[in-house]
């Protein structure tokens, strides 16, 4: 199971819903989120941030620690930043910060071609996911081009 949390950027003009794998991870784990217009502002310290396409994350890394304390298997690992955000211990809801919204958008519109034309949404929905990743990676989205 994952939690939801959704959190404003510093300049408070964008925001960004997150994931927690297994709720291992409270919300208080990031300190702060910056937008691409903010993260110009800041001075990244890759011991408590991970930079994702012009969005910077901050970890509250004393609290990533108290969590961890839960899950036995995490005090094992070096929990960095990356660790946090690649492994989906707290990160994106999606690929990218209002992924989840725009994605069903692009679904709906797809069905609605069902009704319609049952044939080209057949096709499109084949073909919908992998042009849709394939644009992500392009445009550099950490998610999009994990291997």
């Amino acid at each position: 199971m994952c939690m939801e949390y959704s959190k404003r950027c510093e300049c408070g003009q964008k925001e960004a819903s997150f994931n927690f794998r297994d709720d291992i991870m409270p919300p208080e784990v990031i300190s702060r989120l910056y937008c691409p217009e903010c993260s110009r502002e800041i001075k990244f310290d890759p011991e408590t941030m991970i930079s994702d396409n012009g969005w910077v994350i901050e970890y509250d890394m004393d609290v990533v620690r108290f969590s961890a304390t839960k899950t036995p298997h995490l005090l094992t690992k070096n929990l960095t930043p990356e660790v946090l955000f690649d492994e989906g211990y707290a990160t994106w809801r999606g690929i990218y910060p209002g992924d989840h919204i725009d994605s069903a958008r692009e679904r709906e519109e797809i069905v609605a071609m069902a009704r319609v034309d049952p044939k080209a949404y057949l096709e499109r929905i084949k073909t919908w996911g992998i042009e849709r990743m394939e644009r992500l990676k392009r445009e550099g989205w950490r998610k999009a081009n994990a291997d």
